[in-house]
């Protein structure tokens, strides 16, 4: 069935609005709209809370080093880290100008026979909105104490941050066990 040209002109002249096709029309409109009003709603609701786009925010505190015992003077120092940001950020390294040699970022692992040791680590994750707590059972910072440290005295140490740049803080010595 073919129709003829006249025919058609005929059949879109006779073409009428109807309330169903209005209906349609509207409906197909209307579900785009409403999906990014909701997107758009959502975003300025993130964006009003602070958390949209805003850096890492990183504290250090509670900085310690345990007192060398005997003659070894290898040791380990350990920082509470938050990050109150809105964005992770990452503990690239350590330093000290009162070290003797390198602070490398360490982890203590236990074999199966229930032997100690210590992994070195490239690197440690900071959660944006939570922290990182250092421990003598989990992330530390392996070091080399300069002789005559005693309990109570300051040592100057740098974490240095991907996103959030240099952070320098003291660690009180103290022996192992104590604080």
């Amino acid at each position: 069935m073919t129709t003829s040209t006249a025919e058609r002109r005929t059949e879109s002249r006779d073409w009428r609005p109807t309330r169903r096709r209005i209906g349609d029309g509207l409906l197909a409109a209307l579900a785009p709209i409403a999906a990014c009003s909701v997107a758009l709603g959502a975003l300025t609701t993130w964006v009003n809370s602070g958390s949209a786009g805003s850096p890492a925010r990183i504290a250090v505190t509670e900085g310690r080093v345990f007192l060398p015992f005997g003659d070894v003077r290898d040791t380990a120092a350990f920082f509470r880290i938050t990050n109150t940001g809105g964005a992770d950020d990452r503990l690239l390294k350590v330093t000290s100008s009162a070290v003797g040699g390198e602070a490398t970022l360490s982890r203590h692992r236990m074999t199966s026979g229930r032997m100690a040791y210590a992994q070195t680590v490239d690197s440690a994750s900071v959660p944006a909105g939570d922290g990182l707590d250092m421990s003598p059972f989990g992330l530390d910072v392996t070091l080399r104490a300069k002789p005559g440290w005693r309990a109570g005295d300051l040592v100057p140490f740098t974490l240095h941050f991907e996103h959030g740049g240099r952070v320098e803080v003291s660690a009180v010595v103290v022996r192992p066990g104590e604080g």
